[in-house]
């Protein structure tokens, strides 16, 4: 018997070597998330080019919509010249349902608020003339769902007359379990060619939740478990949106629709969106309070490296015409109408245009203003200087040498904003023209810097017109819609603690504070680092650069309309992480370039350099050679591109 302990502590040893070679056997056949790919990784889909415009019923209606409502905001639109300005877009929001029909699981339309939508049968709906009308007018058509069993309003706008109506089965309008049915009617039979897909489904239907006991909800094990990413379940609810994804393409083989995800910020949608959806909520909903503005503004603003072509931040629809955005303050509404404007944000206008006086249709129909946002570049604006009282963001127009710039004052005072050729990445020495955007009026040059005095939340909007600093090229971080974030090198999800903390417009002061949510602090960033630092490389500063964590791959779209890339790299002086090399490499269509020596913290830059000529993708990968327990913050300092003929 003496014998026995050795030999099972043996076959135990055995096994633990087994199962660490066979771990380690796994381990090495999975994919390097580093390796370059040689192509752009996300498929693009759907139509939105640049941010969708329109209309929407849920700021100015909430669930009391009916048919004359929707109707007549898509007859202001015309009649007001909106539409011809790039408004196209007529979404009806929650409210529109009656039920599902347990028969066969289709969505029955309260038709006593749509009656166009009356069937034949009196069982029988269909939004196809609705939809019809729209189109006759050279507009389009958005519906709104969710992508769980029950919808936003069956949680929150419980005294609504519209909740949808029958037992617990035919009161789940999501479209949780029926997806590619709810988009084959919304879209081949109904004729839509936009959705909002909510998430309130995956969130607010818990076991716990009084509500669901008390209205006979079928319970349901959040998804989403708010400003909590780490104990949401990420992947079902990426999976859940790919499958709306998937049946919105097989549904419209033209390509022409938009996907509106909604899941506020949460789920890290941050970060899979762009390869779902053509926009996605980055913040709980706005409300017509300027400190809530503020709050989802900044959700958006520090994102500009996720958003392009396609794929758009939304820090929610417009609230021009409401609360501290109404006619009464007319410079707070053209301020929040500037600063969506200049993020590349969607502009869905939300109010009752049957009775929109003049003063709120003026700033809904800024046609220079405008153009900043639809400009085909589609980069949305960086911050040049960043403060909890003034910022000014610079955003790269598609015309060479054009920007756009807002001056924000975010403060209740009126104050003094310096501009200069450095935030904009113009020579020092040469005059800069300016146009004044909300005027429509040019400016004096100016050279080397000018200086607004700005009011209290006023946002100045101009379009400067200058020489580059560079002579034959641009900052990568001038250029950020080219840029795709494959890999941001995030270990584990931290909530954004830079949004603006104002009271929560549910709760008040009930709770002990609006604290840190949103996850996405840690993703790389244009002219700054991951956690808003100044780019630094031992001692040596750089206004312009992207910030990002070792172990992070950016893809950027080079079309081969550049002959060099360069940058300095390093170990930022922000780093957390120590003790860990990198290696900063460069591919070109799959192909290395260039790679740096293994840079450690405190060392001097290297600078590297590699030739794009006939390169069509451009990847660069910030290799670490192990782990440190915190995180590596790396800095490619003043990248920029030579380039063969105009950029954008």
């Amino acid at each position: 018997m003496k014998n026995h302990r050795p030999r099972f502590a043996s076959l135990l040893a055995g096994s633990l070597v087994l199962t660490v070679l066979s771990a380690n056997a796994q381990t090495s056949r999975l994919p390097d998330p580093l390796a370059p790919t040689g192509r752009w990784s996300i498929e693009e889909i759907g139509n939105a080019a640049t941010p969708p415009m329109g209309w929407s019923s849920w700021n100015a209606f909430r669930t009391d919509i009916n048919e004359e409502k929707v109707l007549a905001a898509a007859e202001a639109i015309k009649r007001e010249g909106l539409a011809e300005l790039g408004y196209r877009y007529i979404n009806i929001d929650d409210g529109w349902w009656l039920k599902r029909r347990q028969s066969d699981g289709r969505m029955l339309i309260r038709t006593n608020l749509f009656p166009s939508a009356r069937g034949r049968g009196k069982a029988d709906s269909s939004f196809l003339p609705f939809t019809t009308r729209i189109h006759q007018m050279g507009l389009k058509a958005g519906i709104y769902t969710d992508i769980g069993r029950n919808a936003c309003s069956q949680a929150f706008d419980l005294t609504s007359p519209n909740l949808p109506e029958g037992g617990t089965a035919e009161r789940e309008v999501g479209a949780f379990g029926h997806v590619e049915q709810d988009v084959a009617l919304y879209f081949e039979e109904w004729g839509f060619d936009y959705i909002k897909v909510d998430a309130c489904g995956l969130a607010d239907y818990g076991p716990a939740r009084e509500i669901v006991a008390q209205y006979e909800y079928r319970p349901f094990e959040p998804y989403i478990v708010r400003s909590k990413p780490n104990r949401s379940n990420i992947d079902a609810v990426t999976q859940l949106y790919g499958a709306m994804r998937s049946a919105l393409v097989r549904s419209n083989p033209d390509r022409d629709f938009v996907f509106s995800i909604c899941a506020w910020g949460e789920a890290n949608s941050r970060s899979w969106g762009k390869n779902v959806g053509n926009l996605w909520r980055t913040s709980g909903d706005i409300t017509p309070e300027w400190s809530r503005m503020l709050h989802t503004f900044d959700s958006a603003v520090t994102r500009e490296l996720y958003a392009g072509p396609g794929r758009w931040n939304d820090p929610d629809m417009l609230f021009v015409g409401h609360g501290d955005f109404d006619e009464k303050h007319l410079l707070q509404a053209r301020s929040h109408f500037a600063l969506w404007s200049i993020i590349a944000a969607p502009l869905i206008i939300g109010y009752d245009l049957r009775n929109a006086p003049q003063a709120l249709l003026d700033i809904w129909s800024a046609k220079e203003i405008i153009a900043v946002n639809q400009d085909t570049a589609g980069n949305q604006g960086v911050l040049a200087y960043s403060g909890d009282d003034v910022q000014i963001i610079v955003k790269t127009l598609s015309t060479r040498g054009e920007k756009a710039v807002a001056l924000f004052n975010r403060s209740s005072s009126p104050t003094t904003v310096y501009l200069t050729a450095e935030h904009l990445k113009m020579r020092s020495d040469k005059p800069i023209a300016l146009r004044d955007l909300w005027a429509g009026k040019d400016l004096p040059a100016f050279v080397g810097e000018r200086s607004f005095q700005i009011a209290a939340h006023e946002t100045v909007m101009l379009k400067a017109t200058g020489p580059s600093i560079l002579s034959n090229g641009q900052y990568l971080s001038e250029m950020p819609a080219r840029i795709n974030v494959a890999v941001d090198g995030i270990r584990a999800l931290q909530n954004d603690p830079t949004i603006h903390h104002m009271v929560d417009p549910w709760t008040s002061t009930r709770t002990s504070g609006t604290r840190p949510q949103y996850a996405g602090w840690g993703g790389p960033r244009a002219d700054a680092t991951p956690y808003d630092e100044a780019l630094s490389i031992r001692d040596s500063e750089y206004r312009s650069g992207i910030g990002a964590l070792a172990g992070s791959r950016l893809e950027v779209k080079a079309d081969r309309a550049f002959t060099r890339f360069s940058a300095d790299v390093g170990i930022d002086d922000s780093s957390l992480g120590t003790s860990v090399p990198v290696t900063f490499e460069v591919y070109g269509d799959g192909r290395l370039l260039a790679r740096s020596l293994p840079k450690s913290f405190g060392d001097r830059a290297e600078s590297i350099s590699a030739d794009v000529r006939n390169v069509s993708l451009v990847e660069l990968v910030a290799r670490p050679s192990g782990q440190d327990p915190s995180l590596v913050v790396v800095t490619w300092g003043n990248a920029a591109f030579e380039v063969s003929g105009p950029a954008s």
